[in-house]
Parts: structure tokens; C-alpha cells; sequence
């Protein structure tokens, strides 16, 4: 089944089929970074990891760009108002590139502990001032904008495409409608490429119609251009940027350079807080260290950031996803299950001189072939991810039948699962890490040693009918995350999500 995926640009399924074969080129909108990372971040970059995973999965070479917004991005996302970067270094009374530096730290930082893999290429927009300059002046080159008191602005009566993303008619916009009314502006409709900057402004550069700095909407389109040409192959970000932002960077890119500017918008959608729409001034903000951390509440406990990946795939990129307390806590139960098997394969792997020496058994073999036809089908199927996931969990009850077993498994049976488990679960989906301890001798570390001696120390209880003590160990190290499984050949434990 060839990949298909939903092209807001024509609002259906569309088969997809890159510009150059073997090749993808891949912008996403990057952070503003004048705060910590929040839970719609996680969303919208964990779906764009998984889009960046597979197709490299399918044989394809991707180039990932995702800017980092460090100037331009106005209070309320219009042409009116402070500049988040430049309002946040005055409420900390340190330099913009001081907030600049100290958030996107902490992006980076979140993004890793989330099993993001960095873009191929993080582009700053204040790295990028000649450019925009250079689209400014293209536009107005060529009858698309306009000089009003310093500023420039992108005549959108003079482009009647616009609209095409969005699917909002240019007549039908109403004055105000998420773009600030300007005396500037001859058409309310009108947005800014390049804003004169007021003298106290901390963030201005040089230009022919004085200091100022660029719109939001040009950063984008410049730094896309920049590093993957046009027209481009995909265009992702968070749905609720497709107006005005989406459909001004295509606007100015198409007025200006005469050519289509990103062939597939793929476009996530919300993030919502037990049903209300997320937001500082609502109250129910949750970062991503907030949701790590257990320190919201909201949030009865920590969870692990694979735990807050898992949740955030188990629904589809274009659903609405509502982060409750209640949902987390099972998504937890739920990883714990699969990571807890993923855990004894690799236990058992570790010893094979207990184990048979035969082939692989057919059925497993069988139970994988079927994986991979089921898993390929839900992601070639727009990235369905909660599919691909009711597979995997499919599987993992297959191969907890295996494990019961009286018999031992084969050694080629459990190589065959854990490398199912490493490309589909890892590679792919990034849910499972390349190492998990679950036994003494796994990992080496002190932490084994010492659950060794725990787990001796119950043994010797059970042994003796203390089973009082043995329970209380038990207990005490489900409280800290360690869950004990007694097998035929011992007692096996996993370190599970909390």
C-alpha cells in the first residue's frame, strides 16, 4: 500500500509522492521561544518525529527543517502589540537573546527527554533579516506591497489566491479578524513583512525604510526557501496557525518568487486540558517539565516522557487530543504492559544458554509478518499511529502467550521479536528504548545490584513462610515503580513508567 496522506491544501487523502525520488524535503514551524515548551508542543513535534521516522522507515532520505522563532511574533499573533520575545526579556529584565538562549535550551532539553530527534537543520529568523529584507523589497518590486511610515505590507487584495489553505474567501474577511486594524494599512486584510520598530524596541535591524524588524509570516517563508528550495514536498505545523500564518507564507512566497510553495500541508490538530482549550490566561497551561515532573494540579503524579509520548500517539494527529489526569494514569498502565514484555524478551536474550537452541516457531513468525502487513497499513494510512499502536499491543499479547510457556522460547524466536520490537517500537514510533533493564547483570549498575538483594531477601522470606516480609518488599518496590514477576527459573523485575 503506497503512503497516502491528508493534504489540507485539497482537504483529502492524496497519494504521496515526493518531487524528487529517494528524497524528502520536510519544513515544520518552530517554537517561539520566550517560554517553556507546553504540552501543545509535544504534540505537534512528536507528530512530526513519527512523520520523519517513517518515511526514513520507507527508504527515504529526509531533509528536516524546523526554525526556532527568537524575533517577529507579535502579543496575539497580528501586526499590533509587543514582541513575545522582547515583552518576556523586559517582565525579566534581561536581554531578548538572553530569553532566546534560556528557552530554547530548555526546548532542546524537553525535546530530547521526549525522544525527538533534532531537525537536520534549526534555523534562527533573526539569522535571517537579509532575506526577508530581500522578500520585502521583492514584493514590492513586483506590485504585491507597499511602503506605509516604515513599515511594509503585503497587499492581500492584490493576490485573490489567498484564502486557498484556509479556504476563507479575501472579500469575506472581516475587519479585525485576527489581524490587528492598522491606520497604516490601506485594507484592514493586510499583513506585515517588515515592522518599523519604535526606539525603545530592544530587537531592530537596518533596512531601506529604516529600523524595524520582520513579520512573522516572512520568517518562514524565507528559511523554507532557503534550505529546501520551492516548491518543497511537506509543510507541517499546528492547525490553529493555518490563518493568518499558513496562508501568508504562502502568499508572499508564491507572489514573490513565482512558484508553488510547500506541495503537502500537514497540519495537527489541538490540545486540550480535561475538555477546555489550553492557555496561560485560562489557567490550565501544562509544560512539558509540569507533566515530568507531577508539579500541576491537574496531574496527581510524575510521568515519564516516553509515558506522555505514548498518550500523545494513541490518537490520531488531526484529533483533538484532551490531556486528563485519568487518561495519563492509563496510558501509563498501558506502556507498562508493553515495555514490561519488551523487558523479558531482552531478559531472556541476556541468558540464552538457558534457552532452546531450535529455530524460530512458525507462529511467532507468522504473528510478525501479520505486525508488520497491519503496522505498514495504519501508518501508510496517514500516519494513523493509534492503529499502528492496537498492532502492536496485539503482538505483545502473542508474545506474553510465548512467555508463559512451559517450554523456553528459541533464541531465534526471541532475536526475531526484540528486533520487531527495536524497528517498529523504536525506530518508528520511538516508544522503545534501545535498552530497558529488568534483571541483575542487564545493565551493570548499582541499582541492579541492589534489587538483586531484594529480591533475594524475598526469596529467603517466601522460603521460610515469612510471607508478611515478602509482601511488604513486594510492595515497597511496586511503590517505586518495580513490579516483580515470579517465573519458573526466578523472579524477573521491570522498572516501569511512574
Amino acid at each position: 500500500m503506497m503512503l497516502k496522506v491528508y493534504n489540507y491544501l485539497s482537504r483529502q487523502l492524496e497519494d504521496f509522492t515526493p518531487l524528487e525520488p529517494g528524497f524528502v524535503g520536510m519544513y515544520v514551524c518552530g517554537p517561539t521561544v520566550y517560554g517553556d515548551a507546553h504540552i501543545g508542543h509535544a504534540k505537534c513535534y512528536i507528530t512530526f518525529d513519527v512523520v520523519h521516522r517513517y518515511l526514513e522507515y520507507l527508504g527515504y532520505k529526509v531533509r528536516y527543517v524546523q526554525n526556532i522563532t527568537d524575533v517577529g511574533h507579535l502579543v496575539g499573533d497580528g501586526d499590533e502589540g509587543e514582541d513575545k520575545i522582547g515583552r518576556q526579556a523586559r517582565l525579566e529584565r534581561v536581554e531578548p537573546m538572553e530569553i532566546v538562549e534560556s528557552y530554547t535550551r530548555n526546548y532542546f532539553r524537553d525535546m530530547d527527554l521526549l525522544n525527538v530527534i533534532r531537525p537536520d537543520i534549526s534555523p534562527r529568523a533573526s539569522g535571517h533579516v537579509p532575506e526577508q529584507i530581500e522578500l520585502a523589497q521583492t514584493l514590492i518590486q513586483q506590485g504585491y506591497a507597499y511602503v506605509s511610515n516604515g513599515n511594509v505590507y503585503f497587499a492581500v487584495s492584490s493576490w485573490p489566491a489567498y484564502g486557498k489553505l484556509s479556504r476563507r474567501k479575501v472579500e469575506e474577511l472581516e475587519e479585525g479578524a485576527r489581524l490587528e486594524v492598522s491606520e497604516d494599512k490601506r485594507d484592514p486584510r493586510d499583513f506585515a513583512v517588515w515592522r518599523v520598530a519604535s526606539p525603545g524596541h530592544l530587537m531592530q535591524w537596518n533596512s531601506p525604510w529604516g529600523s524595524g524588524f520582520p513579520g512573522w509570516h516572512a520568517e518562514c517563508t524565507v528559511m523554507a526557501r532557503k534550505y529546501l528550495g520551492l516548491p518543497f514536498d511537506i509543510h507541517g505545523g499546528g492547525l490553529e496557525n493555518i490563518f493568518p500564518h499558513n496562508e501568508s507564507e504562502i502568499a508572499q512566497a508564491e507572489a514573490a518568487y513565482s512558484h508553488e510553495f510547500a506541495r503537502y500541508w500537514l497540519l495537527n490538530n489541538m490540545v486540550t486540558i480535561d475538555g477546555t482549550k489550553m492557555g496561560k490566561s485560562l489557567g490550565n497551561s501544562l509544560t512539558i517539565q509540569q507533566a515530568l515532573t507531577g508539579d500541576h494540579p491537574r496531574l496527581s503524579q510524575p510521568y515519564s516522557p516516553l509515558t506522555v509520548r505514548y498518550f500523545i500517539l494513541s490518537s490520531h494527529y488531526r484529533q483533538t487530543t484532551d490531556f486528563t489526569d485519568e487518561a495519563l494514569s492509563a496510558a501509563a498502565r498501558g506502556y507498562e504492559r508493553l515495555i514490561g514484555t519488551v523487558g523479558l524478551v531482552r531478559q531472556l536474550l541476556a541468558k540464552p544458554q538457558a534457552l532452546n537452541q531450535t529455530t524460530a516457531e512458525s507462529e511467532i513468525l507468522d504473528s510478525i509478518e501479520a505486525l508488520r502487513s497491519r503496522f505498514d497499513e495504519a501508518m501508510n494510512n496517514d500516519f494513523n499511529t493509534p492503529q499502528a499502536l492496537a498492532a502492536l499491543f496485539d503482538f505483545n499479547r502473542t508474545i506474553n502467550t510465548l512467555l508463559n510457556r512451559p517450554e523456553p522460547a528459541s533464541v531465534a524466536t526471541l532475536e526475531a521479536v526484540d528486533e520487531i520490537y527495536r524497528r517498529l517500537g523504536g525506530e518508528v514510533l520511538g516508544i522503545v528504548p534501545a535498552e530497558i533493564s529488568t534483571q541483575a547483570g542487564a545493565s551493570g549498575g548499582i541499582e541492579d545490584e541492589l534489587l538483586r538483594i531484594l529480591v533475594d531477601l524475598r526469596a529467603a522470606a517466601r522460603k521460610n513462610k515469612d510471607f508478611a516480609t515478602a509482601d511488604a518488599i513486594r510492595n515497597r518496590l511496586t511503590d517505586l515503580g518495580v513490579v516483580l514477576e515470579d517465573r519458573a527459573d526466578g523472579t524477573a523485575w521491570k522498572i516501569t513508567p511512574r
